[in-house]
């Protein structure tokens, strides 16, 4: 077998190469894709396929690829403050199917990475129960535990956009969202260990990092659906992502996801911390703040073509793809619009549809190289739809930050580049 290798290899591998590159090419310009004749990235050998390349401790983590390092979280500088209450995100346009890679996920910070270790970490249990407990890491890892996708949106996603077209990228007009598989333990059981007196309605999660972030959650939802999480895409939580343990609660805004989790207060009524007052509150046209606004309404976003991934390869076949979720459950449709909502077209839904977690989409076109207006609009299984940006003002006025669950639309130009602009 070695012989009959060795005997012919560069020739051998010539003739495989040519014969797959002819293959390609005829599948390629029937869709008008450029030919591989004379290519000589097609005819020739090249270094890859001459040297051996590095052996399998050379990266012991994983890495992406060098030609992939512009694939990365980024802030924007002007936003914050400071770098230790801040925001960085996801690279939405450069990502494809539903679940986001850990070290892309978009970071959101109130005081900065706690860095802990879990041999220190505790996680108390105290208020409203017949006994306070508090838990070690391993302790919590001897409950039964679950798997769940579940996509996590930062209430202020989208939030500069209120007011007209700001930012030009849906990495920064979309990016404080990303969708991962969450291993934990439900909350339900750790605070049925505790043992929940009757006049329990509430139970208020608090972070161990600098911040002390808390939130005010009822009773029904900590024991419908949330998750005591300690890993992510089957790793360990990073360390800007709560590590070790973290508050899951699915389809809710994102600063009720706890990071750094080290303490679960049970109540008979919220507790109106900061994070639920002077924040995460939206001031109406009457004076009236708009308070507790957990659920993340259905939204979409047209990924690519997107500001940061214009197109590249003239007129001809285009495959529109966008990712949409809904805090209300499942995601059953998403429509396009070429024209700036003028006319709508049913996208493709691809992949797995679970409830409270992103779902793909696809609309594949032929282009002609005029000017398009692309919009993209969804709706979820409890019959909610993604409005317009003028419905939301209407109903909230000028003032809103959060919540903005508005319609975006993509300036596609003949030359292939593309620009954020409103039509609403």
């Amino acid at each position: 077998m070695s012989d009959t290798k060795g005997s012919q290899p560069q020739s051998l591998s010539r003739r495989s190469l040519l014969k797959a590159g002819l293959a390609a090419g005829a599948v390629a310009g029937s869709a008008g894709a450029a030919k591989a004749a004379g290519d000589p990235l097609i005819t020739e050998i090249q270094d890859w396929n001459r040297y051996l390349g590095d052996g399998v401790q050379a990266r012991p983590y994983g890495t992406p690829s060098e030609f992939e390092a512009h694939v990365v979280r980024r802030d924007v500088e002007w936003l914050t403050a400071s770098t230790e209450s801040s925001v960085n995100f996801t690279p939405l346009h450069e990502l494809d199917g539903i679940i986001t890679p850990n070290g892309l996920c978009f970071e959101r910070h109130h005081g900065g990475i706690a860095e802990i270790n879990p041999a220190d970490h505790r996680l108390m249990i105290n208020g409203l129960v017949d006994t306070p407990l508090v838990f070690t890491m391993e302790d919590l890892k001897r409950f039964p535990r679950e798997n769940r996708v579940y996509f996590l949106e930062c209430a202020a996603n989208s939030g500069m956009e209120w007011r007209g077209s700001q930012l030009n990228g849906c990495q920064y007009t979309h990016g404080m969202v990303h969708c991962v598989m969450y291993t934990g333990v439900p909350l339900k059981l750790i605070l049925e260990e505790a043992g929940i007196k009757t006049s329990a309605k509430w139970v208020m999660p608090e972070g161990a990092d600098a911040s002390a972030m808390t939130r005010s959650i009822p009773m029904e939802k900590a024991l419908d659906d949330c998750l005591v999480a300690f890993k992510m895409n089957g790793e360990a939580l990073r360390p800007e992502q709560g590590y070790p343990l973290r508050l899951v609660v699915p389809g809710w805004e994102g600063n009720m996801w706890v990071k750094w989790l080290r303490r679960i207060e049970v109540g008979d009524e919220p507790w109106h911390q900061r994070e639920e007052t002077s924040k995460y509150t939206d001031l109406l046209e009457t004076g009236k703040a708009r308070r507790f606004t957990w659920v993340m309404d259905a939204k979409s976003v047209i990924t690519s073509p997107s500001p940061q991934a214009p197109v590249a390869h003239g007129k001809g076949p285009m495959v529109i793809s966008g990712v949409a979720w809904s805090g209300n459950g499942r995601i059953t449709r998403v429509d396009v619009s070429l024209d700036g909502g003028r006319n709508w077209k049913t996208a493709r839904l691809d992949g797995p549809s679970l409830p409270k977690a992103l779902h793909r989409f696809y609309l594949d076109i032929d282009w002609d190289g005029s000017d398009l207006l692309i919009q993209s609009r969804a709706m979820d299984e409890n019959g909610f739809y993604q409005p317009t940006k003028n419905e939301l003002r209407a109903a909230r006025g000028e003032n809103s930050i959060y919540h903005n669950n508005g319609i975006q639309t993509w300036h596609v130009k003949a030359d292939g580049t593309v620009e954020n602009v409103e039509v609403s």
